[in-house]
């Protein structure tokens, strides 16, 4: 199991879900456009993705698609870790 993949869905599964909330949530579960992240939410995501891997992220780059599920976050870390 890919550790950046599991970290981003323990982080969304802790931040942004109840304790019970039993919503099971997978690498491609929808987050934005199923109602689970919100905008504000999205931009904490960021921050906190920020600050875990030392990069910056655009906010040019930071669409809803980006953040939609942990394997499309999870592909933009890696862009911004390598740049």
């Amino acid at each position: 199991m890919d550790d950046q993949k599991k970290m981003i869905l323990d982080y969304v599964v802790r931040e942004y879900l109840e304790e019970d909330d039993d919503t099971e949530i997978t690498y491609d579960t929808e987050l934005i456009s199923g109602g689970i992240v919100d905008s504000f939410s999205m931009v904490s995501l960021k921050r906190f993705l920020e600050k875990k891997y030392n990069i910056s992220i655009p906010d040019a780059d930071a669409s809803p698609e980006a953040f939609d599920t942990v394997n499309s976050i999870s592909a933009l870390v890696d862009r911004f870790k390598k740049a």
